[in-house]
């Protein structure tokens, strides 16, 4: 098989980031560090960064999420996928069926907690396939903290450590609501060439 450069590089790097939000509704675009993360991004040369709002946002099916991503927001070989909460399972979901450049998993989590609403969204039914994944993603990288008032530490570590993530551990970041997000920033940035 005979492969140009310029389709070689783009097998080799990425071209945009799809950040995928927690449940909750609203106005994704305003919400938490999506927006400000989107902004910055977007002044990286020859890349993009899609934010939109998700259909059901707030049970984030599975059924609906997955679906989305693929045919909406384009998720591919070359997609850095950003999922926060909510967006991580579905990251984690999409990526055992499907090759992506990267997941950036924020506030990862493996179970349904015990909540209606979690159980409800499909992610949590069967068992976490974190082979595929690995096998699927030429990165991971992680962020959590151990004052999540949310997530147990205990679920998060375990996202970690099934698959082998670069992990980013905190104590005193939350849920990650916060409005800016310079270490997920730099995080993206190291893997994107001449973008820093």
């Amino acid at each position: 098989m005979n492969v140009t450069m310029s389709e070689d590089l783009s097998m080799d790097c990425p071209v945009k980031a799809v950040i995928v939000p927690g449940n909750g509704g609203g106005n994704v675009a305003s919400c938490i560090w999506y927006g400000w993360t989107k902004k910055r991004l977007e002044k990286i040369p020859n890349f993009k960064c899609l934010l939109q709002n998700m259909p059901d946002p707030f049970t984030a099916r599975e059924s609906i999420w997955l679906p989305f991503m693929e045919s909406e927001l384009q998720c591919d070989k070359s997609t850095i996928i950003i999922g926060h909460s909510s967006g991580a399972a579905a990251a984690m979901r999409f990526a055992e069926k499907h090759p992506v450049y990267a997941i950036i998993l924020v506030s990862a989590y493996t179970s349904d907690l015990g909540d209606d609403t979690e159980r409800e969204s499909g992610y949590f039914n069967r068992p976490w396939q974190w082979e595929k994944i690995k096998a699927n993603c030429r990165h991971i990288i992680q962020f959590g903290s151990t004052d999540d008032p949310f997530l147990p530490w205990s679920e998060q570590q375990q996202v970690a450590d099934n698959l082998d993530a670069e992990l980013h551990k905190y104590d005193d970041r939350g849920h990650f609501q916060n409005t800016e997000f310079h270490d997920l920033l730099n995080a993206v940035k190291k893997l994107i060439p001449n973008s820093t």
